[in-house]
């Protein structure tokens, strides 16, 4: 799809006329119409809808436009302000399993950064995404995930398995009968393992993998959950979270994806267990 369509179906939105963008854009009403034609072709859905009151976006139309203001923006960037960026700069595109690696993403990037020379980084959040797939189809260059990649397209190595401890707020602040845990669903080894801390609990809150949101909620609402050990050490230290008696540590599989030809897949392995260290 070209961005002209694009830019021309943003203009009809804002303009609410096909006569009116075809003068802002100074081209014939005919070529408007052939671009949202492209569009509508191309989706298979209609995006305008026109009346006496003039012509308004359809329901498919509303949910499109934020995609095609990101579309254009994406390739703004692409074709002007990248090539400026780029020079002498490595590129990396990092991805972490479900968020619980977000902060550490970061402190690799930074930690890539200095030994490296700068960096252009791209950080984009999709808790949805397959980050084994990502990395095979070129959306990522690498990606740390605690699923055992069996995708051929890929290379990985096993690191250190991340220790997620069992932790609440403080017996005194948070009442039995109202302690929730915040289940992160982190795959079947996490779940089989919490089914126990779960049944203790009066009640439980879906934060679907958001570590940072969840110790949020835990901190500010009062409960429990289990969490990575570099994220709560300073939560553990000061008294606003402690360990839960008798509870077992659950050490979650981690894995670094690359594809096979990536070439600073060992610079970065180098990074990130420097940094586990």
């Amino acid at each position: 799809m070209r961005t002209k369509a694009l830019e021309t179906f943003l203009c009809v939105a804002e303009t609410g006329g096909f006569h009116a963008a075809a003068r802002k854009l100074n081209v014939t009403q005919t070529a408007v119409s052939a671009r949202i034609h492209l569009i509508e072709e191309e989706t298979g859905r209609p995006l305008f809808t026109r009346g006496a009151g003039g012509t308004s976006l359809t329901e498919f139309g509303q949910q499109f436009k934020p995609y095609a203001e990101q579309i254009l923006s994406l390739w703004a960037f692409a074709s002007r302000d990248l090539p400026l960026q780029t020079q002498n700069r490595p590129a990396l595109r990092l991805g972490g399993q479900l968020s619980i690696w977000d902060p550490l993403l970061v402190d690799l990037a930074v930690r890539f950064e200095q030994r490296f020379d700068k960096l252009l980084l791209t950080l984009n959040y999709d808790h949805d995404l397959n980050m084994v797939e990502a990395v095979a189809t070129h959306v990522l260059d690498v990606a740390i995930t605690h699923e055992t990649p069996s995708d051929r397209r890929v290379t990985y190595h096993e690191l250190e398995p991340e220790l997620l401890t069992l932790v609440r707020t403080p017996q005194t602040a948070t009442a039995e009968k109202d302690l929730v845990f915040v289940n992160l669903e982190l795959g079947e080894i996490y779940q089989d393992h919490v089914r126990s801390a779960v049944r203790r609990a009066s009640g439980q809150t879906l934060f679907l993998g958001n570590c940072m949101m969840a110790l949020r909620y835990v901190l500010q609402r009062g409960g429990c959950g289990y969490f990575p050990d570099y994220v709560i050490s300073q939560h553990l230290a000061s008294g606003a979270l402690e360990p839960v008696e008798d509870s077992v540590s659950l050490p979650l599989p981690m894995y670094l994806v690359a594809r096979g030809d990536h070439k600073e897949f060992d610079d970065i392995r180098c990074c990130l267990e420097e940094l586990r260290a």
